[in-house]
């Protein structure tokens, strides 16, 4: 077979060693493999390039995706996948790779539906797809956050202030639960998880009257203005509050090693599914198994929130 891959989406540390998976286990395989550079709109742009063995060598360590990433809204219309896909068959390739997130299984969902053979990776640090217990770049991201964490924690304790520190995760809150338990963060802020701000103030009085030096709220981007609630926390609670918006920082990096075998494991099930001529899914990791479900189930389901690691958290804070 003529195999493509491609990485579109947010980037996430481990995306080069999902493609060195991909690469080496079709050529290992027997197949022809290509790279699609800028993700979808690569596609549509006819921008392939042929891999070899040496194409993936040395990017293990590497952050971010040698092939490029790009959001391209217009693919949510038939006439241009029309387009896409009538490259990949002018180029000769009869299967496509994709690693990215919930946008991109939307874009190889369509694929799928109009009869091109597609199989999808779940790349992305908010661990936000459903099927799949951990997306690759998820463990790296929390390395991060948890490593500043840390070091906030020391100025916190030295100024004798409350720390807000807003992680990413769009509308799931795994890398912040994850993240406080890893740091004992007092307080964990989720969409799964509201806040109730009279609460957490009260609270924060109470640790400041025991003669505690700081406290730090972990909350998921997009739950409220981090900056404002500093500002009414230093206001009302006695401690002084800062907000740090940890950002783009939680993307790059050196992917850690479990993500390195997360990508290793699921780049090569994917090219076993196409030789077993099995495409229109997505692969997960699930009880530390390799499986695949239809797009469809995907994308109609919803994940399961970490409440045990939450509860637990919240026991031992």
């Amino acid at each position: 077979m003529k195999i493509a891959v491609l990485t579109s989406g947010g980037d996430a540390p481990g995306m080069n060693p999902a493609i060195r998976a991909v690469v080496r286990a079709a050529i290992n395989s027997g197949h022809e493999i290509y790279g699609v550079m800028d993700g979808y709109a690569g596609l549509v742009s006819g921008s392939f390039e042929k891999m070899s063995r040496k194409s993936v060598s040395e990017i293990l360590d590497k952050g971010g995706t040698i092939l490029g990433t790009a959001r391209l809204k217009e693919f949510n219309k038939p006439e241009v996948r029309q387009i896409a896909i009538h490259n990949l068959r002018e180029e000769g390739i009869e299967a496509l790779v994709v690693i990215g997130g919930d946008g991109t299984y939307r874009g190889a969902e369509a694929l799928t539906e109009m009869g091109f053979p597609v199989i999808g990776l779940p790349g992305t640090i908010d661990n936000d797809l459903p099927c799949t217990d951990y997306t690759i770049g998820f463990h790296t991201a929390l390395e991060t956050i948890v490593d500043a964490l840390d070091k906030i924690r020391d100025t916190s304790s030295s100024h004798q202030r409350c720390s807000i520190v807003e992680t990413m995760g769009r509308h799931c809150g795994d890398l912040a639960v994850s993240a406080g338990l890893s740091c004992g963060a007092e307080f964990i802020i989720t969409p799964e998880h509201p806040m109730n701000k009279e609460d957490i103030i009260e609270r924060l009085k109470i640790h400041k009257s025991e003669g505690r030096r700081n406290a730090i709220i972990v909350i998921t981007e997009n739950v409220c203005n981090v900056h404002e609630f500093a500002e009414e926390i230093t206001a009302k609670s006695g401690f002084a509050c800062r907000a740090t918006v940890l950002g783009y920082v939680q993307r790059g990096g050196s992917p850690c090693a479990e993500d390195r075998i997360l990508a290793g494991r699921m780049g090569a099930y994917a090219i076993d599914l196409l030789s077993q001529g099995i495409s229109g899914v997505a692969v997960g990791i699930q009880s530390n198994k390799m499986v695949h479900y239809p797009f469809s189930k995907v994308l109609a389901s919803k994940t399961e929130p970490m409440d045990e690691i939450f509860e637990l958290a919240t026991k031992i804070r």
